[in-house]
């Protein structure tokens, strides 16, 4: 059976682009980075310390959609995007095609701020944690995600997945 298409979700600084860009090697299908996909006027809006609203969001959710369509081999594709609401994982299913499935890294809010603190380069500034948590409607009961513990080593958050990719099957 094929991967098929999976967001690596969760707020900022939990590990979206580590864990998909790893997902993406292991089963040797294309890595999206949501962020790189936003419009310019998102980056600034986040740089200067303001959190997107949903009329912000709502072309960026759009163009990671149409990517995922566009790069999927059939095979699959992995791609980071924060998902912080339930309206915005559903917009995306609907324009990714269908079979997509979620992996949120769950993290404890400690864990964020030292990530947040330490990261270099990155147009998210740690202010911003706060709103991110507040947006955050955590995908319980949802189906086709899958929970991780966030905090744990990479190792073990990428068998955790493994796993549930393989009873998923």
């Amino acid at each position: 059976m094929a991967l098929g298409p999976i967001i690596v979700m969760g707020v900022s600084g939990c590990g979206k682009t580590t864990i998909g860009e790893a997902l993406a090697v292991h089963f040797k299908v294309p890595f999206i980075e949501g962020d790189a996909l936003h419009p310019a006027t998102n980056v600034a809006k986040m740089a200067s310390g303001l959190p997107l609203n949903d009329d912000d969001r709502w072309p960026w959710l759009d163009t990671i959609a149409a990517a995922l369509r566009e790069k999927s081999s059939g095979e699959g594709v992995v791609a980071s995007c924060s998902s912080l609401k339930k309206k915005y994982r559903d917009r995306l299913r609907k324009g990714s095609g269908g079979g997509l499935r979620f992996v949120y890294l769950n993290c404890s809010r400690q864990a964020l701020e030292v990530r947040m603190a330490t990261r270099k380069g990155h147009f998210m500034p740690p202010a911003l944690l706060a709103s991110q948590l507040a947006t955050l409607e955590v995908p319980t009961g949802e189906s086709g995600v899958i929970t991780v513990n966030g905090d744990a080593a990479h190792g073990a958050i990428m068998a955790d997945i493994f796993q549930e990719i393989a009873d998923a099957e």
